[in-house]
């Protein structure tokens, strides 16, 4: 034993991996020896081998999905194939699923479930199975078991729904008693009953035309009224018109109502762009708004009796009763009158400039506003939204569904020709 002791010792203080007279190497030492020699020639790219006296380099980890150059579902499936078939023991299975789930959406498999359930083949079957009760609630094979969670809760964040062949898979590798199968049905038990809970459905997959994606988002905001209206202009239609693009419009007759009704001496704003999310697309929009009307707002308030209040129940039999509520007569407030404005219309274009709102503006008074001619119309452009995102996050993941020269962080404030 100390003549082992002096082998080792004297290995390290030579730097040589020569043997002593009937000891062996371990070959735990042999690799570390092998990384060090590694690292110290990795910094200098002219450093020689020699075939014979030199330690062979460890190979080097190669990332097949992102050295790929025909980024489809078919390559990525078949890289998948290729680990499966390279080795029985499949060594490195959760490094190479963890690779597969970053560069998905490389691939745009993100949303394919056929595409997890591959990943989920790649692993071991049989080896992970708990035995009893202790390696089961400890989570046994922890880091194998964490990699398939992280996968079920990457199909979580895309909306991707399991189906029953998924737990046959998880039950084959880790059991009744794993944690994935666990993960798995808490996430059937919740995502069915939140796939169909919003009023507003959209289709599966939205399309990709930035016109339809702006009509649904159009329509989605001005359900606040049911009579609204959604109209698709061109400016074609205008012989002056500067931007050649769509305008999608969303107007109710309640606010063309309020439009006729609006004093000529207060200015009208455009204010935008706002952002609403289409599932993982963004349109910009704009509104057609003016202050609001604060006299009409507090007599409203003086007339409107809460029914909420307790603090002076007057009890009819004692005293004088309460007065009738037939004769509190008065204008109702519409949806579209908030206490910080008067909402006349929202609208999408296909370029967000000022040209394309300026042409909004002249064929909405085309098609039955003709008072807009004769209210002073003005640009309000306030929205810091998309620049604090930049700052935040970087301006390559702020995406953008349509060209938005005026979604820059800017204030500006000038008249309109209208």
């Amino acid at each position: 034993m100390l003549r082992r002791a002096q082998c080792l010792l004297r290995m390290h203080s030579t730097g040589r991996q020569s043997l002593c007279a009937g000891q062996r190497v371990p070959a735990v030492l042999h690799r570390n020896y092998s990384a060090d020699e590694t690292n110290s020639n990795s910094g200098n790219p002219n450093a020689k081998r020699s075939g014979t006296g030199g330690s062979k380099s460890l190979p080097a980890v190669r990332n097949v999905f992102a050295a790929a150059q025909d980024k489809t579902k078919d390559t990525y499936l078949t890289m998948v194939e290729i680990f499966q078939e390279r080795d029985v023991h499949r060594r490195n299975h959760v490094e190479f699923i963890y690779a597969a789930l970053k560069h998905m959406p490389d691939f745009g498999v993100e949303n394919d479930l056929e595409v997890y359930k591959a990943l989920i083949n790649v692993m071991p079957k049989g080896k992970f199975i708990p035995t009893n009760l202790f390696q089961a609630e400890f989570m046994h094979y922890p880091k194998q078991q964490q990699c398939i969670i992280d996968l079920l809760e990457q199909m979580e964040d895309f909306g991707v729904m399991p189906d029953y062949e998924m737990e046959a898979m998880l039950l084959n590798v880790f059991g009744n008693k794993g944690h994935p199968l666990r993960k798995y049905w808490r996430m059937m038990y919740w995502m069915p009953k939140f796939k169909n809970l919003s009023p507003w459905p959209l289709p599966n997959p939205v399309p990709d035309d930035t016109l339809e994606i702006a009509k649904l988002a159009v329509e989605r905001m001005c359900t606040v009224d049911l009579r609204s209206q959604i109209n698709v202009f061109d400016t074609k239609e205008l012989k002056d018109a500067v931007d050649e693009t769509w305008i999608v419009s969303g107007m109710s007759p309640e606010q063309s109502k309020l439009l006729r009704e609006h004093s000529r001496q207060k200015a009208l704003y455009i204010e935008g762009p706002f952002h609403i999310w289409i599932r993982n697309r963004r349109i910009n929009y704009f509104t057609l708004r003016a202050d609001a009307d604060t006299e009409f707002l507090a007599q409203l308030d003086e007339r409107q009796l809460d029914e909420d209040d307790v603090s002076h129940i007057e009890v009819p039999f004692f005293g004088r009763p309460p007065p009738r509520r037939h004769n509190q007569l008065g204008k109702l407030r519409s949806v579209h009158q908030q206490d910080d404005g008067t909402i006349f219309a929202i609208c999408a274009t296909g370029t967000s400039t000022k040209d394309s709102l300026l042409s909004w503006i002249r064929l909405l008074e085309a098609h039955g506003n003709p008072s807009i001619g004769e209210v002073p119309v003005l640009f309000r452009f306030t929205s810091t939204v998309p620049a604090k995102a930049e700052e935040i996050e970087g301006p390559a993941s702020v995406p953008a569904t349509s060209s938005d020269s005026s979604s820059r962080s800017r204030k500006e404030e000038e008249p309109s020709v209208s």
